[in-house]
């Protein structure tokens, strides 16, 4: 049996890790020298509730080697013998290293164990890493052998196309994702900047004017880069605003010929640190 793994950055539906049975090692959040589990002490909605009024800027922490480990030993103890770890991109967090060094720690403690466990640099972030799962979880449904996962995951991984799109730049900025210079510029000429992953890292890589020619700039580059062989599902995430991902859902049902499911989901408070209220992002497979 294959178990999944992730960390939280996945930022899946509550509905769909139960479905996929998709085991999930949460970030720690620090706000105000108190730290917070990611969707296990902190929810996004409380999170975005708090977050313009919270005097100092949330930081973010990785799930720590020992708890990647416990997700392993209990996916045996319940009996998978084949465990696939997808993490956020090594070039943003040390997810990654972290889940690697689980690895490590589980075979030092059970030296015995024949259990198959590979860990994926997704090579993304949010619902990037979320796209690997979801269609991992798909492939196991269908029967597919835990080799067919390892070979899909690394061979599409660099493929998953992501946009995002925020509200504010402060987070960005804060963060170490826009340089302050760029951000006075957007703020004066009202520019939302829309990134996208380079080499494993955030990469700004077009701006537009207002949300609706975000959503245009989002359709356009769907239409044009969308690889329909493997895309049979879209994932479009949002922070504080559920009507700005409804509105990006019908535009692209509207002006494409895509026929398959377009999830909206929220994302994360470990993520939401990073992008702040307002932000639109989405997610498919590119040719």
């Amino acid at each position: 049996m294959i178990r999944l793994l992730a960390d939280s950055t996945c930022d899946l539906s509550d509905e769909i890790l139960a479905k996929y049975d998709i085991g999930v090692a949460p970030l720690i959040i620090t706000i105000d020298n108190k730290s917070y589990e990611d969707r296990v002490d902190i929810q996004p909605d409380e999170f975005y509730g708090m977050l313009e009024a919270l005097p100092e800027f949330p930081t973010t922490g990785m799930p720590s080697p020992a708890t990647f480990m416990k997700l392993m030993e209990e996916s045996v103890e319940s009996g998978h013998d084949e465990i696939l770890c997808i993490c956020m991109s090594s070039g943003t967090s040390g997810s990654y290293q972290s889940a690697v060094l689980g690895k490590e720690y589980f075979e030092e403690a059970h030296p015995d164990s024949t259990v198959k466990i590979h860990i994926v640099d997704s090579r993304s972030m949010s619902h990037g890493s979320g796209w690997l799962l979801m269609k991992s979880a798909q492939m196991r449904e269908a029967e597919a052998t835990f080799e067919e996962l390892v070979e899909f995951n690394e061979t599409y991984k660099m493929k998953v196309k992501h946009f995002l799109s925020v509200d504010d730049l402060d987070h960005l900025i804060k963060s170490g994702r826009i340089s302050n210079a760029s951000a006075i510029i957007g703020k004066l000429l009202m520019v939302k900047p829309i990134m996208s992953m380079k080499n494993g890292k955030g990469a700004i890589v077009a701006k537009e004017r207002g949300t609706r020619k975000v959503l245009k700039h989002y359709t356009d580059e769907f239409i044009k880069r969308c690889d329909k062989d493997i895309t049979n599902f879209v994932i479009i995430g949002y922070t504080s605003d559920q009507k700005i991902a409804e509105n990006l859902k019908l535009k692209i049902q509207a002006e494409s010929d895509f026929k398959g499911e377009i999830y909206l989901m929220q994302m994360g408070v470990s993520v939401g640190t990073h992008v702040g209220l307002g932000a639109i992002s989405m997610f498919f497979v590119e040719k």
